[in-house]
């Protein structure tokens, strides 16, 4: 009789997820995008033009111009590398500083657990956003910064539910025979346990990425994030301030496509945590 395995299982009620699916695809061609930015990109994303400036979309000018004559759809396709980097980065950060500390906690319990959760307590009682401006105001805004200060502060939830899947599992069979085995705390913590406690985190990790997109497009929109020249959605949202009212392009495009990507990881993930749910499984 053929085995099937749990991750054709999960991709198997993913695809019948359309939305999902259509998300996924989405994620995929905006990944490309970014990694073939420097090759797509019809013009440089910092080359001025001021006989092009605030020019509305055309066959020259795809998505228009801006006010110093740039083309607005190459600093589009390169901003599309400083979201996807940020998102993926601070993701990543936080993600292994939360499955580090949860990890811990679960396991070992009583004063390490105590010490972990009012951590994790007093993280969440500052407002994320504010907290990440706070920081940034004393150590100056870049990309680096913005990478690190948000992968710094997110970790709350992945911790939280990390520990949670560490109690679940503490005292299963599996575990139990490990240790009679003379397994090490070490080797029982990433080789039994944590295997098992990753389907959730990889949902939680899936709309992390596109909170950090959010996050990152705010701090650059109101000056914080990354700073001019450099292209990013948010940084074209907030040139385009001033010409609202005769530049609809600079307002629309930018916004749609953090709109759109944010939409696409949310969709991705609500797909990802269906289908790893036991209760659909037949």
């Amino acid at each position: 009789m053929k085995t099937v395995s749990y991750k054709s299982v999960v991709w198997q009620q993913f695809k019948r997820n359309r939305l999902a699916l259509a998300g996924l695809v989405f994620v995929l061609c905006l990944v490309g995008i970014a990694l073939l930015a420097p090759w797509l990109s019809p013009y440089s994303p910092t080359e001025y033009d001021l006989s092009s400036i605030l020019l509305p979309p055309s066959t020259h000018h795809f998505l228009g111009t801006d006010e110093e004559g740039r083309d607005v759809l190459s600093r589009m396709i390169h901003g599309s590398r400083i979201s996807l980097s940020v998102g993926f980065v601070a993701v990543s950060i936080y993600v292994s500083i939360g499955i580090l500390l949860g990890a811990l906690a679960g396991y070992f319990g009583g004063l390490i657990d105590i010490v972990i959760s009012r951590l994790t307590e007093v993280m969440l009682c500052f407002p994320t956003f504010f907290l990440i401006l706070t920081v940034l105001a004393f150590i100056g805004p870049s990309l680096y910064n913005i990478m690190i200060v948000i992968g710094i502060t997110g970790w709350t939830g992945i911790a939280r539910l990390v520990r949670g899947e560490f109690l679940k599992l503490r005292h299963q069979d599996f575990v139990t025979a490990a240790e009679a085995t003379g397994a090490s705390s070490l080797r029982l913590i990433f080789f039994h346990i944590l295997p098992n406690s990753l389907a959730p985190v990889l949902v939680s990790a899936t709309f992390g990425i596109s909170s950090a997109i959010l996050v990152e497009s705010s701090l650059s929109f109101l000056g914080f994030g990354v700073q001019p020249p450099t292209a990013s959605w948010g940084e074209i949202l907030s040139q385009s301030r001033d010409f609202i009212d005769i530049a609809w392009w600079l307002t629309f495009f930018p916004g749609l496509a953090i709109f759109m990507t944010i939409t696409a990881y949310n969709l991705v993930g609500e797909g990802l945590r269906d289908a790893i749910d036991p209760r659909l499984k037949v």
